[in-house]
């Protein structure tokens, strides 16, 4: 690993990110012995400015993080270090140093879950499509997503591949309100296919 130490006064920069949700969790700063220590130990360990020693996270609290990689940027002068929580890992007992929480994130997914679960509470039956499906029943659901299903099908052995994006939105759509109308996210069924990764 090429970092360059020196030019850092004899500390580097570290972006602790979870190797999970890819969400970043502290900043902290590294001095060759505790990068050694952490390859070592396996738990993430930095130079602690204020205490002037070594300092594994967690020792007190016992909120360790786990190291998974360390990589180095292009210039040597900063690490990102993926890690896996145990525990929060502000002092505050945030999960991370900037108070959010350490959920997991799909980008457009995760909006499109908030938006569904938003018009489930809302139950505006008038406006709002979702909410008059949500009243309508876990059958009614149901029998959307299989109606859908049935369309990508039938889309998929034709040449019009627009269609069959539509009806595969459509699906997907449909398939994140059956799921929340059983009380789950997708981020449940991500677990489920990582566990049976091999």
């Amino acid at each position: 690993m090429n970092i360059d130490i020196k030019s850092a006064h004899g500390l580097i920069p570290a972006i602790i990110q979870d190797s999970e949700t890819k969400n970043v969790l502290m900043l902290g700063y590294m001095n060759e012995e505790s990068i050694q220590k952490t390859i070592e130990t396996g738990k993430v360990t930095f130079f602690s400015r204020s205490k002037q020693r070594l300092w594994t996270k967690g020792e007190e609290s016992g909120n360790f993080l786990n190291l998974v990689d360390i990589k180095n940027d292009c210039d040597g002068d900063t690490l990102l270090i993926q890690a896996q929580p145990v525990g929060p890992t502000c002092h505050t007992g945030a999960d991370t140093c900037w108070q959010t929480p350490n959920n997991a994130n799909y980008g457009f997914i995760s909006e499109l879950e908030e938006t569904i679960e938003s018009r489930k509470e809302n139950a505006d039956l008038e406006h709002s499509y979702v909410a008059s499906l949500f009243a309508k029943g876990i059958n009614k659901i149901a029998q959307k997503v299989g109606e859908e299903a049935v369309e990508v099908v039938i889309e998929a052995k034709d040449a019009n591949d627009n269609l069959f994006l539509d009806e595969s939105a459509d699906l997907l759509f449909h398939y994140l309100i059956l799921l929340q109308a059983k009380g789950y996210k997708i981020d449940d069924v991500i677990k489920v296919l990582k566990s049976r990764q091999k």
